[in-house]
């Protein structure tokens, strides 16, 4: 079989710079020979003009006129001997030979010659028409006549005294003189089209190299690829993408980055004034560590941001910035906490409950009935399970009472007790569990870390929960006081002024082990204080606290958080309904 084998077609930019050479080389020809056109048509009309001049004036000429007349009285025309040496001839000659016509010829009535450059041309009738002229016209003429193409006139010969026409004169200048007026002129032309043609080559390879630079040496087919896939790559993931040039400006700011960071499409925006957490400017920075990836809080959301510098060769793109939501990791870690808090809470109860098992089998092996009654009439009483959390009857919510049980179970492995304040009061019921436990774990987590790390002797965290019902359809607000048996903030932080605000900046913390990428650490308090005040609410410091204790007090407030229970149990009756009618029509 054959083998078939193709040309390799011309590159995109080779193309346009043999395009542009093209027309520029077809511009300079074109106009070079309009140029030489017009040049030599002016340079006719100017000899038309000169011989229309001349011929005037030999026609006016008052030696010409009477001779004129006189022979075109006669009844023949002398002969060419007597023509030659008279004076019509010699005023034509001398015409012709002051000014380098190419022809002087003067004729009668009829059209003969009476003067004429060629003796032997003498008494015959002239080549060229010369009707116009015996009419009395005067005309300008390019034609061939006997000596050749000329540009010329034709002016009548008037009798002395009258109107009446005797002769014409006829006065030619040769076009080869034209031409070579023309030669001369068209060297200046010929260098400035060379010249132009020169000029137009440079700026032509000049704009080849501009253009493969713009393109990065890219062809038309695989920049529209490119764009194809960029937009699909960009619009198609969940991560954030922010492209920053090389002048300095955002190039790119996918829809991600635009939901993330909760701002318009900033393309075009310089990236140092661009309305973005401060962290993200600082990961482009010349001194920054290339891969570093930082936490943020941004618009209530966890951020895992990095950035890598963009090169094409040894060309600098810019920098491209990634932007990856932690804000679900971060609930679904808590969640895992809280589960594992409950685990290890009803862990030691089962260990708790086995042991009053046992009490009782003990009590009935040795025959005490007595007691084993009065053993279980008090767990009756006091119940066989009991958190450590004095108090939690406060709570009439079920959600908060498992929630703070378990967390007073933690802190007492820890050696911190929990204990509820004397002003709480709930007698709602949660109905954003997820939003309440995010800040008040936190918050507790915070006051244990703090109680665990003080010098007090007695390690203690309280906390104070109230409910607050709403007006009409609004739900009603729950307000958290922790405090702590801690050292208080640092001194930095908790000197007058604002300065408490310090420690809900991202990336505060207190602990002494350095933060690990990912694992959310100077976060909480940031993100707490974004999430009540999304809410309408907002989380604060009350009370830095002092050295040996008590510890700082922080309040939280969270509008539309609570419900009456009657509210509650309704919505929970109406959604089992709605579930269960799913369930029977599948």
């Amino acid at each position: 079989m054959p083998r078939l084998t193709g040309r390799t077609p011309l590159r995109f930019s080779t193309q346009t710079l043999l395009l542009q050479l093209g027309v520029v080389a077809l511009v300079v020809l074109l106009t070079s020979a309009v140029h030489g056109w017009l040049t030599y048509d002016r340079l006719g009309r100017e000899a038309e003009n000169q011989a229309l001049t001349l011929a005037r004036t030999v026609a006016s000429d008052p030696e010409v006129r009477a001779e004129v007349q006189q022979i075109s009285a006669q009844p023949g025309t002398p002969p060419a001997a007597e023509l030659l040496a008279g004076p019509l001839m010699a005023a034509a000659e001398g015409a012709r030979t002051r000014t380098g016509a190419l022809f002087v010829v003067i004729t009668d009535e009829t059209g003969l010659r009476l003067a004429h450059p060629d003796p032997e041309r003498l008494g015959e009738r002239v080549s060229t028409d010369p009707t116009e002229a015996l009419a009395g016209r005067e005309v300008t003429t390019r034609n061939t006549g006997t000596l050749g193409p000329s540009a010329g006139a034709k002016v009548p010969v008037f009798a002395p005294g009258s109107d009446a026409v005797v002769g014409e004169v006829s006065v030619g200048y040769s076009t080869e003189s034209i031409s070579q007026s023309l030669s001369r002129d068209i060297v200046p032309i010929a260098l400035i089209a060379a010249g132009a043609l020169l000029v137009g080559v440079l700026a032509s390879f000049l704009l080849r190299s501009r253009l493969q630079r713009l393109t990065l040496g890219l062809e038309p087919e695989e920049i529209s690829t490119l764009v194809h896939d960029q937009v699909a790559v960009l619009q198609g993931v969940d991560d954030g993408v922010i492209g920053v040039a090389a002048d300095g400006r955002i190039s790119v700011f996918n829809s991600a980055a635009q939901r993330l960071l909760g701002q318009p499409d900033l393309t075009g925006t310089p990236w140092a004034e661009a309305p973005v957490p401060a962290q993200l400017p600082a990961l482009t920075r010349a001194d920054a560590a290339e891969g570093d990836a930082v936490e943020l809080v941004a618009d209530g959301r966890v951020l895992v941001a990095s950035a890598r510098k963009a090169l094409h060769g040894r060309e600098d793109l810019g920098w491209v910035v990634m932007l990856r939501d932690r804000t679900e990791l971060q609930q679904l870690t808590r969640q895992l906490d809280a589960v594992g808090t409950m685990s290890t809470a009803l862990r030691a109860q089962r260990h708790e409950f086995a042991n009053q098992l046992h009490t009782i089998a003990g009590f009935m092996s040795i025959g005490q009935h007595q007691q084993a009654r009065d053993y279980l009439a008090r767990l009756a009483a006091t119940g066989p399970l009991k958190f450590p959390v004095d108090q939690a009857e406060l709570l009439q919510d079920p959600y908060l009472q498992a929630f703070l049980g378990a967390k007073g179970v933690e802190a007492d492995e820890r050696g911190v007790t929990l204990r509820l304040g004397p002003e709480t009061l709930v007698r709602g019921q949660v109905t954003e569990p997820q939003e309440v436990t995010t800040v008040l774990g936190n918050l507790i987590d915070n006051a244990v870390n703090a109680a665990v790390a003080g010098s007090a002797p007695e390690r203690w965290v309280e906390v104070e929960v109230l409910d607050e019902p709403g007006t009409g359809t609004a739900g009603g607000t729950l307000l958290i006081v922790v405090g702590d048996s801690g050292d208080g903030l640092p001194a930095a932080e908790a000197g007058g002024g604002g300065g408490a605000e310090a420690v809900f900046a991202e990336g505060f913390t207190t602990s002494e082990r350095p933060a690990r990428a990912g694992a959310g650490q100077g976060l909480g308090l940031a993100l707490v204080r974004q999430l009540a005040r999304r809410r309408g609410g907002d989380v604060k410091v009350l009370d830095a606290g002092s050295a040996g204790g008590p510890g700082a007090v922080f309040m939280a407030t969270l509008p539309g958080t609570t419900a009456p229970p009657g509210e509650t149990k309704a919505s929970e009756t109406k959604a089992n309904e709605r579930d269960n009618e799913r369930d029977n029509d599948v």
